[in-house]
């Protein structure tokens, strides 16, 4: 199968999970579990791409698995944060200030803010477990380096997610600041975990040539994470709510671990 019939597929398979999406949405009058979506179908795209190219190679079943496991953890991870606090609050601001400023009703702001621009976003960001399946290739140190890196990735991340469910479910944390563990030496480890999975997946799909080409993938993650829809969304109006939080900023990394500095 050539590369852009496997991407108009994948891009079919998304159009159709999306408008599901969004008809439950319409239901719940919620789009919060739509986060949940996001790591589940990067693992959708990475077996659609298996069964399309027809297990081509030792490359194809790596990538496929890694992606799972990494989703599997971050699915069920921000699913159950979705069923236990609900409503996301960035996404009730998105709504709200697209219902103010253009009149949009929850239908038509949930389709054009949320739903439609997460598509293409993720259809770019899995390129390195899509285009990584179409060429098979020996195994080589640059895919196994990837593959440790992938799983690093995705256990930082789950021990970041854990040590801040922690946090958060300890009353006496109420308007302080994690800044212990690995949010010592980021103010955002679990998406400094998050990039070691994408880059470690881009260095698997790189081995095998064509899959260099989804260089795309690995850098949209890494924006969005740093200066997108992760960090900056996660911190606007954190030192209101959180008094020590300008300090934290001072202090601390943003993304990539590094010692604090010291007054």
């Amino acid at each position: 199968m050539g590369l852009w019939q496997l991407l108009w597929i994948n891009a079919a398979v998304l159009v159709f999970s999306y408008g599901v999406l969004w008809a439950i949405a319409q239901r719940l009058k919620d789009v919060s579990f739509i986060d949940a979506w996001w790591p589940t179908g990067m693992a959708v795209l990475a077996w659609t791409s298996l069964v399309l190219v027809g297990s081509n190679g030792v490359h194809g079943w790596l990538l496929a698995i890694l992606c799972t496991l990494w989703a599997l953890r971050l699915g069920g991870h921000l699913f159950r944060r979705w069923r236990r606090h609900g409503k996301e609050r960035r996404y009730e601001e998105m709504l709200k200030e697209a219902h103010e400023k253009h009149g949009w009703t929850f239908p038509l702001a949930s389709l054009i803010v949320v739903f439609a621009p997460q598509a293409p976003l993720q259809l770019i960001v899995a390129l390195p477990v899509q285009l990584g399946q179409i060429e098979a290739a020996p195994l080589g140190p640059l895919a196994l380096a990837g593959a440790a890196l992938a799983v690093f990735g995705t256990i930082y991340e789950g021990v970041a997610d854990a040590q801040l469910d922690r946090f958060k479910a300890d009353p006496d944390s109420k308007g302080k600041v994690l800044d212990t563990g690995l949010w010592r030496y980021s103010r955002h480890p679990n998406y400094f975990g998050e990039a070691c999975v994408w880059w470690g997946l881009y260095m698997i799909a790189a081995e095998t040539g064509l899959g260099a080409w989804s260089l795309a993938g690995p850098l949209l993650i890494t924006f969005l994470l740093a200066k997108g829809s992760g960090a900056p969304t996660v911190e606007k109006g954190m030192e209101e709510r959180r008094p020590g939080y300008a300090d934290y900023i001072r202090n601390t990394s943003s993304i990539i671990p590094w010692p604090p500095k010291t007054d």
